[in-house]
């Protein structure tokens, strides 16, 4: 303290500072940080050693870390990474700028380019939590110029060039970053994949927009290839003003491949965020098929087609929903979504159509779509040294099955078809590495339901298909109303299955090399059709019933059988017979699947005496495509002939004998006949085996030059199906 003055003994005495004090007052400042916790001053350390690293970075732009950045990153990727001009790398003041000029990426060592990636310029804001927090790395802005990325996939698909680290690390799919604003000049890209034969190159550059609500519009333009098939694409990205707080971009794409167009609109929420975009997808085209090759997905060709839907992605999947449109002269609407489960394309999908058209059916098992569309129902017939066929020989699409998997749901309401009865198709679908199985199909037919299923077994070569299709009862007046059977007066029914397995990668193939079994059984019930007595030739009975007018007295079915053993695409009567109250009809022969070849007889031996019979056969004969009935067989010739000569030699009288059927023919036991037995299994009403049936010879091969020797018919039932 200051001493007192003495002159003035009423002024006391003054501190006055020392040298002391602030020493004193850094004792205390230690103190109060001494009386701090622990936590608390490490954390205030961390903040003041960050803080004056950022102040370092901020001052030197982060300069003095290119080499260490070369070096951590060639280590990293196991690629050379070099920047040969300026670098930055700094805290601006949150987000991470990044800045290098002439920086090259090397390429693996199978790609065709020498840089998976290099720019004159690179300069971007990152958000720094997104480099460890977030699937997905999060950039705010990004400047390219002159850059240039190599994206191709190796030729066995097992590695790509963008995916970092050892060699034959297995390629990941392309995960770019969440861009929200970009400026781009003279930037281009190249993707290639030798397995799907995709080649493609587009360029990038940014322009000022017009509009002032967006700060840049980013357009693209390119060219490639597609299975051999050029394509272009064009279109442009509208990138939001910064004043315009949670702007979205306008996305416009215009893709055409030969006639298919596809167009697609709508806004992102950032210029490589797709995840929540609001999208609309147009498109249209003479084959859907065409544009599904884009995916590398076989489907069934169609007719011309347009499209509508609404397209997103969420949760990793691409969806069009609110699909409609048409293909051909059917409707189609439903939903789509297309996934990478485990790295492997997935199609799901759950469509429905009102009214199919029946010439839209034809290319889903390998009829031409073009020719329908040309020529009509015509457009099914082909030529084939001559012959016209009806089989498609369309091959299925082997290599494309092994690129994906699919689950789908179709369901049709009606089929708009003259002469097939067809509605409320069901169709389940499911691939699974190259299994496609159809199961259940189902469709309402006249009055009846038919159900399948089939399994296309493509794991392996040559394609293995299993049918088995099964026809419910079904009125014999509705389903065939068309060959003049009347409903009124008709009430039998007719009941099916197929069973047979064939090999092949087209409809054809696999059926002319199918074997199995065909059965279709008729119950007891009646049948009434014009001139129905002519199928069993019994010409007495047919006039007398002309004259008395009971031509519509139905004819009365005990129980029938129609059924063919098939072997190597050749199917032989085993057997045909059907029981009526009068006669019995009996079939032989056969038909081929191979050249479609037919070659039937038929014949009815009377129950009881006719004295005006010509019981020879009706023949069946030519092709699936242009079938021929021949009633005057050379057996109704030879008696023709027998009773002129008689009445020649007797008198006109004699000539009635060459006509006369004693009604010598054993009804059929039914039990075997509705079981759907082989020939070998048939008994007469007396319990005896029949040898009037054919017992499994076939028709003729595909030669033509004669029958194969009768091969042993089976003894088993028909699998016990009926």
């Amino acid at each position: 303290m200051a001493d007192a003055d003495p002159l003035r003994p009423d002024c006391p005495a003054q501190a006055v500072p020392h040298s002391g004090g602030a020493r004193h007052h850094i004792g205390r400042a230690r103190e109060h940080w001494r009386r701090l916790p622990l936590p608390i001053r490490i954390l205030l350390w961390i903040v003041g050693i960050l803080f004056a690293l950022w102040l370092i970075l901020f001052v030197t732009k982060g300069r003095f870390l290119k080499h260490p950045f070369e070096r951590f990153l060639t280590h990293r990727l196991e690629r050379s990474v070099q920047v040969g001009g300026d670098f930055q790398l700094y805290f601006d003041p949150i987000a991470i700028k990044f800045r290098a000029e002439r920086i090259a990426v090397a390429n693996t060592r199978w790609a065709s380019r020498p840089h998976v990636f290099h720019a004159d310029l690179i300069d971007t804001r990152i958000a720094p939590l997104s480099l460890l927090f977030g699937p997905k790395y999060k950039v705010r802005s990004l400047n390219l110029r002159n850059a240039a990325a190599d994206l191709e996939w190796s030729r066995d698909g097992k590695g790509n060039t963008w995916t970092f680290g050892k060699p034959k690390r297995k390629g990941e799919p392309l995960n770019l970053p969440l861009i929200r604003r970009a400026l781009l000049a003279g930037t281009t890209l190249r993707y290639r994949d030798p397995r799907m034969q995709l080649a493609t190159d587009i360029g990038f550059e940014t322009v000022k927009a017009q509009d002032t609500r967006f700060a840049s519009d980013v357009r693209f333009s390119g060219t490639g290839t597609m299975r051999d098939r050029p394509f272009t694409l064009r279109g442009g990205l509208l990138s939001p003003n910064e004043t315009i707080t949670g702007g979205r971009n306008n996305l416009a794409l215009h893709a055409e491949a030969g006639a298919t167009i596809l167009e697609v609109s709508g806004t992102l929420p950032g210029a490589t965020e797709i995840e929540g975009a609001d999208l609309r997808l147009t498109t249209h085209g003479p084959n859907l098929a065409l544009l599904f090759d884009f995916l590398g997905v076989a489907i069934p060709e169609t007719r011309a087609y347009r499209l509508t839907s609404a397209l997103t992605r969420q949760d990793g999947e691409w969806r069009f929903t609110h699909l409609k449109g048409r293909f051909g002269d059917s409707d189609l609407a439903g939903r789509l979504t297309v996934s990478l489960p485990d790295n492997r394309l997935l199609l799901k999908a759950a469509l429905t159509t009102q009214t199919l058209d029946i010439l839209d059916i034809g290319p889903f098992i390998g009829y031409d779509p073009q020719r329908l569309e040309a020529q009509g129902a015509s457009g099914a017939i082909t030529t084939v040294n001559g012959t016209p066929r009806v089989l498609p020989d369309a091959p299925l699409r082997v290599d494309a099955l092994r690129n994906f998997d699919a689950r789908l749901q179709y369901d049709v309401r009606r089929v708009r078809a003259e002469h097939v009865p067809i509605s409320n198709i069901g169709l389940t679908l499911a691939l699974d590495h190259s299994l496609l199985i159809l199961s259940p199909l189902t469709f309402d037919m006249s009055g009846g339901h038919l159900s399948s299923d089939i399994a296309i077994d493509a794991r392996g070569k040559p394609v293995r298909t299993q049918y088995d299709v099964r026809l419910s009862p079904t009125p014999m007046g509705k389903l065939l109303a068309r060959w003049g059977v009347e409903e009124s007066g008709t009430t039998g029914t007719i009941k099916a299955r197929v069973q047979m397995t064939g090999l092949g990668d087209t409809l054809h193939d696999s059926l002319a090399t199918s074997n199995g079994r065909i059965a279709v059984i008729l119950p007891a019930g009646s049948m009434w059709a014009r001139n129905v007595q002519l199928s069993e030739l019994d010409i007495g009975t047919f006039i007398t019933k002309m004259f008395e007018k009971k031509l519509k007295d139905p004819v009365q079915i005990n129980c029938g059988l129609i059924a063919f053993t098939v072997r190597n695409g050749v199917a032989a009567a085993d057997p045909i017979i059907i029981d009526t109250r009068k006669n019995v009809m009996l079939g032989r022969g056969g038909f081929s699947f191979r050249n479609e070849s037919l070659d039937l007889a038929f014949r009815a031996d009377g129950k009881k005496f006719s004295l005006f019979s010509g019981q020879s056969p009706i023949g069946i004969k030519g092709t699936f495509a242009r079938p021929g009935v021949d009633v005057i067989s050379p057996e109704l010739i030879a008696r023709g002939g027998a009773a002129a000569a008689l009445g020649v030699a007797a008198s006109p009288l004699a000539a009635v004998l060459a006509f006369v059927d004693v009604g010598d023919a054993k009804s059929a036991a039914c039990g075997p006949v509705l079981a759907g037995a082989t020939a070998a299994a048939q008994r007469t009403k007396g319990g005896k085996p029949r040898d009037d049936v054919g017992k499994g010879t076939t028709a003729k091969d595909e030669s033509g030059k004669g029958s194969r020797k009768e091969e042993k018919s089976q003894e088993k039932k028909f699998l016990g199906i009926f």
